[in-house]
């Protein structure tokens, strides 16, 4: 069984925003800093509702804060 992975460039949003801190972007889509820790690290994906709003925040295309890496599958 394969694991698929969600990436995202926010930390490097983040800075190209003013040096946004996590808990600013926090409060600005309404979940907590350690969901944007865990979202930065590669941790948690984030639903499809949290992702549009992070990627308005900084004004991007969806595709343009996150990518989807399907896992190789094991033979």
């Amino acid at each position: 069984m394969s694991k698929n992975y969600i990436s995202s460039n926010i930390r490097v949003l983040r800075f190209h925003n003013n040096e946004m801190t996590q808990q600013q972007l926090a409060e600005a889509v309404d979940v907590t800093r350690q969901t944007i820790v865990a979202i930065e690290k590669g941790k948690y994906s984030p639903s499809l509702e949290l992702a549009f709003k992070i990627a308005r925040i900084f004004d991007k295309k969806l595709e343009d804060v996150f990518s989807y890496e399907p896992a190789e599958e094991k033979k």
